[in-house]
């Protein structure tokens, strides 16, 4: 069975699902079976709602005081466990609950999810991956149309609900589309992060 918790550079991370609707180019599980001590992240089949919930009870979260939903999959495509995992996780060991994202969850859903993720998350970390819809298409290869205007809606909606809310991409992008990523960050009030590339 694949690992549901597994720890990288000094964080928890929860991996609850391995469905996605994007297929990126640069995507991690392309490349690899794990990240972090987890020794793979392949789900033969999605965990459960109990399978999950043991694996955070038998977890010592000691010296941790955030848990990541972040796994091979796009955790808002199993929403009802995301949310429901988030508010154990928050009620059973008052950790700090941060959700990372591809941002098209409100697409996926056919309805504005903001309100159900900001009553269980504190903080949300969006893939931005590019500073146009054509370039982000070509990368992300999302199964909607007009994904990436969902995605700086989604980012706008996330701003105004979370504690903090960034947007992130990869130090891979040559310097003219970094600077025009922050343009998108600044003109929403939104941090920027730029990630290693690993």
């Amino acid at each position: 069975m694949a690992d549901i918790l597994y720890t990288y550079k000094n964080q928890v991370y929860a991996n609850i699902t391995n469905k996605c609707d994007c297929s990126c180019t640069f995507c991690i599980r392309s490349l690899k079976d794990s990240v972090g001590d987890a020794e793979t992240l392949w789900h033969q089949k999605d965990p459960t709602l109990e399978e999950i919930k043991t694996a955070m009870d038998n977890f010592d979260f000691t010296g941790y005081d955030e848990l990541v939903f972040c796994g091979y999959g796009e955790p808002t495509c199993a929403l009802d466990i995301l949310l429901t995992c988030a508010k154990y996780a928050k009620e059973q060991y008052g950790l700090n609950i941060r959700l990372n994202t591809n941002g098209l969850c409100n697409l996926y859903h056919g309805r504005n999810i903001v309100p159900e993720l900001a009553a269980v998350i504190d903080s949300v970390s969006i893939s931005l991956n590019a500073p146009t819809a054509e370039q982000y298409d070509a990368v992300t290869r999302p199964q909607f149309q007009n994904a990436f205007p969902a995605l700086l809606e989604f980012a706008s909606l996330a701003q105004a609900a979370f504690a903090h809310t960034q947007l992130s991409i990869v130090d891979v992008l040559p310097a003219d589309e970094i600077a025009k990523c922050q343009k998108i960050a600044d003109e929403r009030g939104i941090y920027l992060k730029i990630r290693k590339y690993s």
